[in-house]
């Protein structure tokens, strides 16, 4: 069960004791008794109906009755580095970030290097805000389980499997690097001035407008043989620095994503369509929205919410992530 229910359709899942993954406007999330289910802000969905900016519903994945053990707890940014040490070892964790966030910034840098880091599936979502009124309110996360509503930590639903079954999470990215230069940076930052570009120091603004590069598309990195987005968030000419939706790591060779010939096709070409009946769980980048202009356009049978950042392993960019639940 993964699409859009009422308020009152949803409170009466939790209360028959549904195991529940929440999306939606944070005046919605706010309704809802505790019970076993976890959330995030957001108002934009893939749906049935195809993308879609929806205020009035939430979206519901409901866990598989096969799912009989879950473990649901919170973090913050001084114990989120705990979170793969709290996965059950056959199983997956779902987890939920508020955007901008400590427990954010502190995944987005540090995840790779956290004990345990990728020993077991890890999949989830930064949570957001209507970008119509982003400086007006925060993203925040939902603890189901104590009714807490929460800005500036983690949530997270550790779910055991059955032992004849077992999670894989994919990756679509429709980039791929181009054959220009080779970038790399001195630090992990979300935020830089310098970069190398062959080798040789430049401010990386001025490399940006001087060589007239194309914003939408991400630089991607090749971790052995998985293309991984970082996605341009801002140029601040003024102050000669270049911001990012995730961080650029030190020592990693980018390049400049290869250019899309049509940003929609390539997507929906890239979608998993023969293998829906197996997604358990996915979300798709808010860039993707954008950039594709989404709205009301199939996403192949997908669904679910589109979010501010997405989470295999680690935080992503520009890309849909779903899990497959398998059979051994």
């Amino acid at each position: 069960m993964q699409r859009l229910y009422s308020v009152s359709d949803v409170a009466e899942m939790i209360k028959k004791g549904k195991k529940l993954i929440l999306a939606g406007e944070e005046s919605l999330l706010e309704q809802l008794p505790a019970g076993h289910w976890i959330g995030g802000t957001i108002p934009y969905f893939m749906s049935e109906r195809g993308g879609e900016l929806n205020t009035e519903k939430i979206f519901v994945n409901e866990l598989p009755d096969y799912i009989k053990k879950i473990k649901m707890s919170t973090y913050g940014d001084n114990n989120i580095s705990e979170i793969y040490k709290d996965a059950f070892q056959n199983g997956i964790s779902i987890v939920i970030i508020p955007a901008s966030s400590p427990a954010h910034l502190s995944f987005a840098l540090k995840a790779p290097y956290y004990e345990n880091f990728a020993m077991q599936p890890l999949i989830g979502w930064i949570s957001g805000t209507n970008l119509n009124r982003s400086s007006e309110t925060k993203a925040k996360v939902f603890f189901g389980e104590k009714s807490k509503i929460i800005d500036n930590g983690a949530v997270a639903m550790h779910l055991e499997l059955p032992s004849n079954k077992y999670a894989e999470i994919n990756i679509v990215n429709i980039f791929k690097q181009g054959n220009g230069d080779v970038i790399t940076f001195d630090e992990n930052s979300f935020s830089v001035k310098e970069a190398c570009i062959n080798g040789e120091k430049t401010n990386l603004a001025d490399y940006i407008n001087k060589t007239k590069v194309d914003t939408k598309l991400p630089l991607v990195a090749n971790y052995a043989g998985a293309l991984i987005n970082t996605s341009f968030q801002a140029v601040n000419d003024a102050e000669k620095k270049v911001d990012f939706y995730a961080p650029v790591f030190k020592g990693i060779e980018y390049k400049l994503a290869a250019p899309v010939g049509d940003y929609v096709s390539e997507f929906v070409k890239n979608m998993p369509s023969d293998d829906i009946e197996n997604i358990f769980f996915s979300c798709n980048c808010i860039l993707n929205y954008l950039y594709s202009e989404l709205e009301g356009k199939s996403t192949g049978g997908v669904t679910g919410p589109i979010t501010f950042g997405e989470i295999a392993y680690q935080l992503v960019n520009q890309t849909l992530v779903y899990v497959t639940i398998r059979n051994e």
